[in-house]
């Protein structure tokens, strides 16, 4: 059976459709809407652009800046707005007359990677995403892991683990608490960290140039900055000590965070051993459109 996913993100809502074996057979992306009626009909359009150029159905999956609450059955914490508060899953299941499976974008980048991903073949994933925000997602044996309150995988707005005196009450979060993870590791955090100290970059890509290239502030910032995610991630390890973590996001293209994750991990790590693999992701950006689709299994 052919799938279907679709990225729904606050610019651009792209589709890909999948063959059974993961190969792509259809790509597009258009601009999103800003109102739920033309989101709706925009998700719809690509679906059946998509079905009459292949001549066949398929199934739909769906990945968002949200989630569905299981509580309400409608959309919430989305930064897309306007889509906030409605019944995605059952709109457009109503609309296109079949199920319509709707999920969390860090999810969803979670299932790409664990189906046939760099955590392909493993049981339980944590797929991190660190990029201008931080979040993660859950999968096991290939499926989504929303848990009951539908947030499975908000790592990002734990606190900072084991928090230095000058760590301390010293960030905001838009979440409306201090000290969130998402303060510290994602690539505003990293950049923010270092301007604090003195330096200037506009991203975290930046900042491990400039390291590579022998700056010493550079390199304190990048030292402070793997200790953090070393915390942050041993917090993930001690509690649900998952097969691999697969990071994703634009922080996740700093190739030292592969070398030097490994040697501070085990400080943190209960019994002060950690043999988790961590890894970048295989799929990049389309990995949250390819999770979409994989929302029905492979």
């Amino acid at each position: 059976m052919m799938r279907m996913g679709v990225d729904l993100g606050g610019t651009k809502i792209e589709l890909v459709a999948l063959a059974e074996n993961g190969d792509e057979l259809f790509r597009k992306r258009i601009p999103t809407p800003r109102n739920y009626p033309d989101t709706l009909e925009a998700i719809i359009g690509l679906v059946n652009e998509a079905e009459s150029t292949l001549q066949q159905n398929g199934s739909v999956g769906v990945g968002i800046p949200g989630v569905i609450s299981p509580f309400t059955g409608l959309v919430k914490n989305s930064n897309s707005t306007w889509i906030n508060g409605h019944p995605l899953d059952k709109d457009l299941g109503e609309r296109l007359q079949r199920e319509v499976r709707v999920a969390n974008d860090a999810n969803c980048f979670a299932v790409s990677e664990a189906v046939d991903g760099a955590a392909a073949g493993k049981g339980v994933v944590f797929g991190g995403i660190i990029g201008t925000g931080c979040g993660a997602g859950i999968a096991i044996n290939g499926r989504v892991h929303a848990g009951g309150n539908g947030i499975g995988g908000e790592w990002g707005h734990n606190p900072l683990p084991w928090m230095t005196e000058e760590e301390h009450n010293s960030t905001d979060c838009f979440c409306g608490n201090k000290d969130c993870i998402e303060t510290f590791i994602s690539g505003t955090g990293f950049v923010r960290d270092f301007r604090a100290a003195g330096g200037e970059a506009t991203s975290g890509i930046q900042i491990a140039q400039m390291m590579a290239e022998g700056d010493e502030s550079a390199t304190q910032a990048f030292e402070r900055f793997i200790d953090r995610l070393a915390r942050s991630l041993a917090h993930v390890i001690n509690m649900m000590d998952p097969d691999i973590i697969v990071l994703g996001g634009g922080v996740s293209n700093i190739e030292a965070i592969y070398t030097e994750l490994p040697k501070v991990l085990p400080k943190y790590v209960v019994g002060r051993e950690c043999g988790t693999k961590v890894v970048k992701n295989l799929f990049g950006a389309s990995s949250g459109v390819r999770g979409a689709a994989w929302l029905w299994g492979k």
